[in-house]
């Protein structure tokens, strides 16, 4: 999905907006008292007329109208326009957040580079899919079919061991949205093997979600054999979706890596 993904797939809809008369005291308020805000579109109405960041604040006269403080040469995006577009815009001009606007000039979004980053991590692609049914192919010596199935959560045996608290919550991010891409799994003879989407997994058992769709890999039972992954499922004790660790970011292993090199 990611490479066709547009704008509108992930924006922000529920925009937090200013007014050009707001004093820069009043929009300082906001983004001081605000969670994560660090600027806000300027609109007259729904139309888009600048952008003011919290840099474009400092030092200013707090009794300044915004409008005389707002950065009016602005770049937007479109609706329409793929997100792989917009991730580029968002490189090259360093900015974090553009505002999406229709062919009127009303805002009717936002894409921040955190929701470019969302559309680009932990992909079920086709291409994925096809990959990993030519290495079981080959290694194994047997035929498979894929097929889309909507899957019960509570009957998957997971192949990783643990996820990480921060990523869950990008992962609810997709879910709250209707983002999230379906999960991998292969049915070996009945069993039903998570091979991608862990994350997304533990992030739908945490909001009450019990079926999932997913790219599901056949093979057919007179082939099944015993896999890797799930000789390492069962090495680890992994049973169920309830025997993942969810492990805080402070101990991800890179972080952990960088911090024995300091």
């Amino acid at each position: 999905m990611a490479g066709n993904a547009t704008v509108k797939d992930y924006m922000t809809k529920d925009v937090a907006t200013v007014s050009p008369d707001d004093t820069v005291a009043e929009v300082s308020r906001r983004i001081v008292e605000s969670d994560g805000h660090n600027g806000f579109p300027v609109c007259d109405g729904r139309r888009v007329e600048g952008f003011v960041s919290a840099r474009d604040l400092l030092l200013t006269d707090p009794e300044a109208r915004i409008f005389t403080v707002m950065a009016d040469d602005l770049i937007v995006a479109h609706p329409e326009m793929k997100v792989n577009d917009a991730a580029r815009v968002i490189l090259r001009s360093g900015i974090r957040k553009l505002p999406v606007v229709d062919d009127a000039g009303n805002l009717v979004g936002i894409i921040s580079n955190t929701d470019v980053i969302r559309s680009q991590i932990e992909r079920a692609t086709p291409e994925k899919v096809g990959k990993l049914m030519r290495t079981l192919e080959q290694i194994h010596d047997i035929e498979v079919t894929e097929e889309q199935r909507t899957v019960r959560l509570a009957n998957l045996t997971p192949t990783q061991a643990r996820v990480y608290a921060d990523e869950l919550e990008g992962r609810s991010y997709e879910l709250e949205r209707g983002l999230a891409e379906p999960l991998v799994v292969i049915d070996n003879a009945g069993t039903l093997l998570l091979a991608d989407g862990h994350h997304r997994v533990m992030a739908a058992r945490k909001t009450g979600i019990d079926e999932m769709d997913a790219y599901v890999i056949v093979v057919d039972a007179a082939d099944a054999v015993e896999l890797g992954m799930q000789r390492t499922a069962e090495k680890e004790g992994l049973e169920s979706i309830d025997d993942i660790d969810v492990v805080d970011y402070a101990r991800h292993p890179l972080v952990e890596a960088t911090q024995r090199l300091q």
